[in-house]
């Protein structure tokens, strides 16, 4: 038997997140659990927000995306799943025109990628 993507929620959130492609600079929203001091639990909504390297597992409910954003002049790296139920939203800021699936040439690249003119 096989599964409906309306039953599986993984599967609805990764069809949801589609269209984003290498090339893009995204915002991932993502919640994060703390304890205060106090020892009281504290949600709050975290921004990721950087070029998408790579997407991995196409439209299914594993599919990742790799997302690479420069702080503080060292670059920092996170793998997204887009099945993970703490994300609440990825915005796509900027498409830069890329030949490539994959971009991780980037890591050692100085110049900027061009952006598309809409």
């Amino acid at each position: 038997m096989t599964e409906t993507s309306t039953n599986n929620p993984n599967t609805a959130a990764a069809v949801r997140f589609a269209n984003i492609k290498a090339g893009q600079l995204v915002r991932v929203h993502q919640k994060i659990k703390e304890q205060t001091a106090k020892g009281e639990d504290k949600e709050r909504v975290q921004i990721f927000e950087g070029v998408v390297l790579s997407r991995h597992g196409g439209l299914g409910p594993n599919s990742t995306i790799t997302v690479r954003k420069i702080s503080n002049g060292i670059g920092v790296e996170r793998i997204f799943p887009l099945g993970l139920p703490t994300i609440v939203d990825i915005e796509i800021v900027k498409t830069y025109r890329t030949n490539r699936a994959k971009l991780y040439y980037l890591r050692g690249y100085k110049k900027k990628l061009r952006e598309v003119t809409p």
